[in-house]
């Protein structure tokens, strides 16, 4: 299935199927941390990108095996860029709602959220996870490269206006960069947002896997958990950097992997910890995808990660 990945462990929402609604890097932000690289089609165009009939027809035959089918704690809609570009959201949401009774849970960068009818598409979800990475319109600019239309001050006004209007939950998500959004003025202006968004969760991320910019720097553990104790609304959570290994171990696919390696640069343990695979035959197999050139490794922070090489 091209645009369906997993299932994977999600540290925040269980076993996850991923749903793909773009072509790669298509995004109204060029972000210096993405793991995508670079943004190669720099819109706000809402259009149909992938038929709609098409994703809908793959979750449908991922649903016809009701052993799978079952496995999966969340449906969650992404994209290789922003997902509510693509017009028919609303139309996969509800086809995901018809077909089946787990969550729906959206990814977003909030960019388009000043749309009344992007905003009526994502309250169908039960999980919004959007991001807010910077309150000030400097920082901002510095850190999400975001489209020439994209107005800082509408993403935070349709960011309060999705939780007034949705019935489900909106955990917002913040990603430092270490000089960039980091300073007291910028915990200040992200305070001032958070009050007025009231997410129902916050996570603080940093830097982890290879940016597009080289110097796109982590925080350290410290400075992160510094910041985490300054943000206002409820209590914030630090991403983790590490989990345990899953109770039960299988054999690894390539067919698993590499819909994964497409979409962001992984360690051998990542794949391990997503997939729930055995970590000997996990990386047997990553030496044979180096051997067919359909992988490439690259070094970051002294780990070894691992990508599918851009076309």
């Amino acid at each position: 299935m091209k645009h369906l990945f997993g299932p994977v462990n999600s540290r925040r929402l269980g076993l996850s199927l991923g749903i793909d609604l773009l072509p790669r890097k298509t995004c109204s932000f060029d972000c210096i941390y993405c793991e995508l690289g670079s943004t190669t089609d720099l819109t706000c165009t809402r259009r149909e990108y992938i038929p709609t009939g098409t994703l809908c027809d793959e979750i449908d035959r991922f649903l016809v095996d009701p052993e799978r089918a079952a496995r999966v704690d969340v449906f969650t809609i992404t994209a290789s860029g922003e997902p509510t570009l693509h017009s028919g959201l609303g139309e996969i949401i509800r086809h995901l709602k018809k077909k089946t009774d787990r969550p729906v849970a959206v990814l977003t960068n909030g960019s388009l959220l000043h749309l009344a009818d992007v905003r009526h598409e994502l309250a169908l979800a039960d999980i919004v996870v959007p991001s807010l990475d910077a309150a000030r319109p400097e920082s901002f600019r510095k850190i999400n490269r975001p489209a020439r239309e994209v107005e800082l001050n509408a993403i935070i006004d349709g960011l309060a206006a999705l939780r007034k209007e949705g019935h489900g939950q909106l955990w917002l998500e913040i990603l430092f960069v270490k000089g960039v959004n980091d300073t007291a003025a910028d915990i200040t202006a992200l305070n001032r947002a958070l009050r007025l968004i009231r997410p129902h969760r916050i996570q603080c991320n940093t830097v982890v896997r290879p940016p597009a910019e080289p110097f796109a720097a982590p925080l350290t553990l410290i400075a992160l958990r510094d910041i985490q104790e300054q943000l206002a609304g409820p209590t914030a959570t630090i991403a983790d950097f590490a989990g345990p290994a899953p109770a039960t171990q299988r054999l690894p696919m390539a067919s698993e992997i590499l819909p994964m390696l497409q979409r962001r640069p992984c360690t051998a343990d990542d794949i391990c910890q997503a997939l729930g695979t055995k970590k000997a035959t996990t990386e047997e197999l990553l030496d044979s995808l180096l051997k067919d050139h359909l992988v490439q490794q690259i070094n970051h922070n002294n780990q070894e990660y691992y990508q599918v090489p851009n076309e």
